[in-house]
């Protein structure tokens, strides 16, 4: 399948610089593959658009603060761009600034951290070691964070005052590069409308990586090898979901990440088991779901493993389609964007 056909235009004005005051204010497009309507609503309506029974799954996974700033030895400037834990205290990471090369020592200001190159880099990655002034309690990636700061999306210029504005009100831990903004319009008051309203939350994790962003450069989508993301599936989530499933309840995915995490562990018959890994599931169209029923998602790049697995879940034509709607109908874009409840 080629990868132009995942493409669309889309105005730059289009791209949401910061959050709307309120959460749930966002808009939400609701788009049913089985009729091939697309409704125009809020996000706060989700409430009434699911039912007794039915279960969110959110990934409740925390953005690090992955932004830091170093200098060499020789005085040179460095950005680093903490993208995955390799161990303790050693990182795989974006470089940018100064030139480096195995070997060079980094120091960081008013910080008790220094660090080393020991790979790379190849195409902007390196592997970077980081230790600690001897005498120092806290753990070595504790105080890597506490340098650090919440990085943003490369289109997103200036971005919150409040830096929680891009987490989820549910985020725990601190795994991941980028945040699962499907989540980003929930507020605690909308978690407590859908629990009383009979709807069941489960939580898994999967670690975000910056890699989910890039456009496939390949001709043909079969040609790419997309990245892989560490998730886990608990027993309890697994259990929720198998319970959901026996009482006839839908499985609703907050994000594509956790499409990715609940596809990954999900048997033939759509049974969920727990599991842990890193999945390299890529999911296009033809792909028959398992495990997922309905999808809130946010509006992706084009030419993206995101947009291809959306377009998988409602099917492509119907969801490029709702795509130029949101064009047309002026939907703010990306991370902090308005949202789409695909239903199949």
């Amino acid at each position: 399948m080629k990868t132009e056909l995942f493409d669309y235009p889309l105005p730059g004005s289009l791209i949401a610089q910061e959050p709307l005051p309120e959460r749930d204010s966002s808009r939400l497009m609701v788009v049913e593959r089985g009729s091939g309507d697309i409704a125009h609503r809020r996000f706060s309506d989700l409430t009434r658009l699911l039912s007794p029974g039915d279960c969110l799954v959110v990934n409740s996974s925390r953005v690090f603060p992955g932004r830091l700033h170093a200098r060499k030895e020789t005085g040179g400037s460095v950005e680093l761009l903490l993208l995955e834990r390799v161990a303790d205290g050693t990182w795989a990471v974006l470089v940018g600034g100064a030139r480096l090369r195995p070997g060079v020592r980094l120091s960081f200001s008013r910080s008790p951290i220094s660090a080393e190159v020991v790979e790379g880099p190849v195409e902007g990655k390196a592997t970077v070691r980081f230790e600690a002034l001897k005498g120092e309690a806290k753990a070595i990636d504790e105080m890597i964070f506490d340098c650090g700061t919440v990085p943003l999306p490369p289109y997103i210029k200036e971005g919150p005052a409040d830096m929680e504005r891009y987490q989820t009100v549910y985020s725990n831990r601190e795994i991941s590069a980028a945040a699962p903004t499907a989540g980003l319009h929930f507020t605690p008051r909308l978690l407590e409308e859908l629990k009383d309203a009979g709807v069941i939350v489960a939580r898994l994790e999967l670690a975000v990586g910056l890699d989910t962003f890039l456009p496939v450069r390949e001709e043909d989508i079969e040609d790419h090898g997309i990245h892989r993301e560490w998730f886990s599936v608990d027993e309890r989530c697994a259990g929720t979901l198998q319970d959901v499933r026996a009482r006839g309840g839908r499985v609703v995915a907050v994000g594509t990440t956790v499409v990715r995490a609940l596809e990954t562990v999900a048997e033939p018959g759509g049974r969920v088991l727990p599991g842990s890994g890193r999945t390299g599931l890529f999911i296009t169209p033809g792909y028959r779901f398992r495990a997922v029923d309905a999808l809130v998602t946010n509006f992706h790049f084009p030419r993206t493993t995101l947009l291809m697995l959306v377009c998988a879940f409602g099917g492509r034509p119907l969801v490029m389609d709702a795509y130029r709607a949101a064009v047309g109908e002026r939907y703010r874009f990306y991370s902090f964007g308005d949202a789409m409840l695909v239903l199949r």
